[in-house]
């Protein structure tokens, strides 16, 4: 073999090599979440004075569409000029989405999971100091085959009132990509599965949803109409309304 036949192939496999190690550090660091949003959010009970909640959840999730895998990041902050005291964070899959884990909490039984839901975790703060926010790494899965949304209720600690509640609002899009390796969805927007055939659908679900007060016998979720359910605010999460 030629030194320059030697050098060229040499310099071929360095380059493959750098293109090989560009390829992995781009997918390893790849954070494309966006901004937070508090999309789909209500004021339910009132907080203490001083004291006001919120939820944010990323613009933009990506699933890897082999694995069905995702990622979501789940924020709360206390925007008031006064500590919280204890309150709660649950995270409530639906349809699609279902959530795997949240880092920190722990999971909801299966007989006092919100009617409608297919997965919950609560998550319990001690105190939210005034202009503090927590978040909390969410795993889950999601079947572009269907629909899928989250809900974030922030509850007081012993769960008898809910303070906000975002959601369930979707994640989904009206493009989507089965032979890419992974599908963006954005946050606010309504699925559009893949249908056998290659024919599309798009189910009737949204952000614009009213709440509907269930009074003393509530803390369950409650269909309003054909847009979603929505976590009513009476009732703490051990005793929550079994599913059926």
């Amino acid at each position: 073999m030629s030194s320059r036949r030697s050098t060229v192939i040499a310099g071929s496999l360095v380059t493959a090599s750098f293109s090989v190690v560009m390829i992995l550090s781009c997918t390893a660091s790849a954070d494309d979440q966006g901004p937070g949003s508090s999309k789909g959010g209500k004021v339910m009970d009132k907080a203490p004075a001083g004291v006001e909640l919120t939820t944010f959840l990323p613009s933009k999730i990506s699933v890897d569409n082999s694995t069905k895998k995702t990622a979501i990041t789940a924020t709360v902050k206390n925007q008031g000029s006064k500590d919280s005291g204890k309150i709660q964070l649950l995270v409530v899959g639906f349809d699609g989405l279902t959530v795997k884990n949240v880092e920190g909490c722990s999971a909801i039984a299966e007989n006092s999971l919100p009617k409608g839901s297919n997965s919950g975790f609560s998550c319990p703060i001690d105190n939210l100091a005034a202009g503090k926010s927590k978040s909390y790494a969410v795993d889950a899965t999601y079947d572009l085959s269907k629909t899928g949304k989250i809900c974030l209720p922030v509850q007081s600690g012993d769960g008898k009132k809910t303070y906000w509640q975002q959601g369930p609002v979707p994640f989904g899009t009206n493009n989507p990509s089965p032979n890419a390796p992974a599908t963006p969805l954005l946050l606010g927007t309504d699925n559009k599965p893949v249908a056998p055939g290659g024919e599309t659908e798009l189910p009737k679900t949204g952000v614009g949803r009213d709440v509907l007060p269930l009074g003393a016998a509530g803390a369950a979720l409650v269909a309003a109409g054909a847009a979603g359910l929505w976590w009513s605010t009476r009732r703490p999460v051990g005793p929550l309304r079994p599913r059926g």
